[in-house]
């Protein structure tokens, strides 16, 4: 894959690139084969590793709930024999005070998530991204160290939760935005962008395992480990990442195609899954390779496929640096909208199970802290399926809104068949099959809304390939979702607040009302764009010659 040391002739854009890299290009250890597809798969695997971390970062606070607030009627022996609680969460109102540091930090990191957009499309990414790893970090262990210094005032945790939920809103558009440069208008997009989204479930199950390795013994460490964590992954992102083409002297071009549709097919492209376009795109690219001696030689298409959809060309001249798009421009894009407020609903679900399940399968099922945590990894486990088959699908068939309304409308009522298949004790088989299943299709539309129809609609064809404009569209539609994902938890700790004695059973049964109505209200957002989805699918069965090229 890499060449021996020898001199490089070294691309004057390269010199903006990652540190490691151009260390890399200086001893000559250079990419021997398709320079696109190593950069790509590196960028990839890169900030998969970096968003990984984030949600690693972010997931222990689930599962040390259990330990601030010890379930003493349990029938775990280890719990019942020292069956202290952490100040000030021994009290009453515990629930409450859960809910202040879910809120504190979910409604800061969805604020944060607007402006961190507007900043990300302006600033260097790489820089702005390992700043706020380092900085997540750092709250991160923050939190644990409350253990270690005896903290017992809430103040300090509710402070450090906002601060981190700030800080971790750099992650998303960083991320996107770096993959988004490297994709282009890639034809299989939704399958890369749904097998690349699992970073947020294997995170999610990396996280819970750390944390419930060290929960029962010393809970500090539950956050100080994830913190180390995504520190080191910043190191490594602030010397190996590369977060567009032409940092390593390559960049991405189009020239239009000289075939045209049809006036009806132009009007219905949207519609038309990729699999039915020529080519998988509507333009074609030419494609030529940098190679070190400084030549620059033709790629034969037919024998060299993109690995992503996309040729490269060699830097000539450099560039035009696009303008960043404003707020309510990137709100005028078709679909953008809708696509929000949908995940808006869609993440207030996810999340509520993000940050109470775990405490939801120890109050039904009566396991431990530990053993709690680790069922709860199920539930992502069955998102990184759904994900990964939502992407594939709506690629096949082009229809994202379609596909999200299908999985929403099948898990509303696979809410209700979990909630009364818990209250029946179920076998452990059981319960791993339902929180899979509910993964599966809670997780699904989240992940398609998140990677593929947000950078869909970041590079949609009114915005002229103006890359920039994904750092906004991705703040807008996660930003939206992200208050969401602050109001769900929020509620479920004021719900579960209220319960007395013995009502704790009739509490949970509310919360999982709330979860029902917010599934059926993110798939009413959605109900215009899977209309005008399946017309366009009947228009094409019935007039087949409206959709070929002329």
């Amino acid at each position: 894959m890499w060449t021996g040391p020898r001199p490089v002739e070294q691309d004057k854009m390269a010199v903006r690139g990652p540190p490691g890299v151009r260390f890399l290009q200086w001893l000559g250890l250079t990419p021997c084969w398709d320079r696109q597809k190593v950069y790509q798969l590196w960028t990839l695997f890169l900030t998969f590793l970096c968003y990984t971390s984030y949600h690693l970062s972010r997931k222990p606070i689930s599962i040390v709930k259990n330990e601030l607030h010890k379930n003493c009627n349990t029938t775990d022996h280890n719990t019942t024999a020292n069956c202290s609680s952490w100040k000030p969460f021994d009290g009453s109102d515990y629930e409450s005070l859960f809910g202040d540091l879910d809120t504190a930090f979910l409604f800061a990191y969805a604020g944060g998530m607007f402006f961190s957009g507007h900043i990300a499309e302006r600033s260097n990414l790489r820089y702005f991204l390992v700043l706020g790893m380092l900085s997540s970090g750092l709250m991160t262990a923050l939190f644990g160290l409350g253990y270690y210094w005896n903290i017992h005032t809430v103040a300090f945790f509710v402070i450090v939760q906002a601060v981190a939920g700030v800080v971790q809103a750099t992650g998303w558009p960083a991320v996107v935005t770096c993959v988004g440069s490297w994709l282009g208008r890639a034809g299989r997009r939704g399958f890369i962008m749904g097998l690349w989204n699992s970073h947020t479930s294997v995170g999610n199950i990396l996280g819970s395992l750390i944390a419930a390795a060290f929960v029962s013994e010393a809970w500090g460490l539950s956050f100080i480990v994830p913190g180390i964590i995504i520190a080191s992954v910043g190191v490594i992102a602030f010397f190996f990442l590369v977060t567009e083409p032409k940092e390593v002297g390559i960049v991405m071009e189009k020239k239009s195609r000289t075939d045209s549709y049809t006036v009806q097919a132009e009007q219905s492209t949207q519609h038309i899954p990729m699999w039915q376009l020529c080519n998988g795109d509507e333009s074609e690219t030419e494609t030529t390779e940098v190679v070190d001696e400084g030549a620059s030689l033709p790629v034969d298409h037919a024998d060299s496929e993109p690995l992503l959809g996309e040729e490269i060309k060699p830097l000539s001249g450099g560039p035009t640096n696009p303008k960043a798009i404003s707020f309510l421009g990137a709100l005028k894009i078709p679909g953008v909208i809708e696509f929000s407020m949908c995940l808006f609903f869609a993440k207030l679900v996810s999340y509520t199970f993000l940050y109470w399940l775990p405490k939801y399968i120890r109050d039904e099922e009566d396991y431990s802290p530990s053993v709690s945590g680790d069922m709860s990894t199920l539930f992502d486990v069955g998102g990184i399926v759904g994900g990964f088959l939502a992407g594939t699908i709506s690629d096949f068939t082009g229809g994202r809104a379609t596909c999200c309304v299908v999985m929403l409308v099948l898990g509303a009522p696979m809410l209700y068949v979990t909630q009364v298949v818990f209250q029946t004790k179920p076998s452990t088989s059981t319960a791993i099959g339902m929180l899979a299943a509910l993964g599966f299709l809670v997780n699904g539309p989240y992940a398609l809304i998140t990677t593929a129809v947000s950078a869909d609609l970041g590079t949609h064809k009114s915005l002229k390939g103006n890359a920039k404009a994904l750092s906004t569209v991705t703040a807008i539609i996660d930003g939206t979702g992200s208050i969401g994902a602050a109001v769900g938890p929020l509620l479920a700790g004021i719900i579960l607040n209220k319960a007395g004695a013995g009502q704790r059973a009739a509490q949970w049964d509310n919360v999982f009302y709330m979860l029902m109505a917010s599934d059926v209200l993110a798939c009413l957002f959605l109900l215009r764009l899977f209309v005008k989805e399946m017309k366009g699918w009947c228009e094409r069965c019935c007039k087949p010659e409206a959709s070929t090229v002329t």
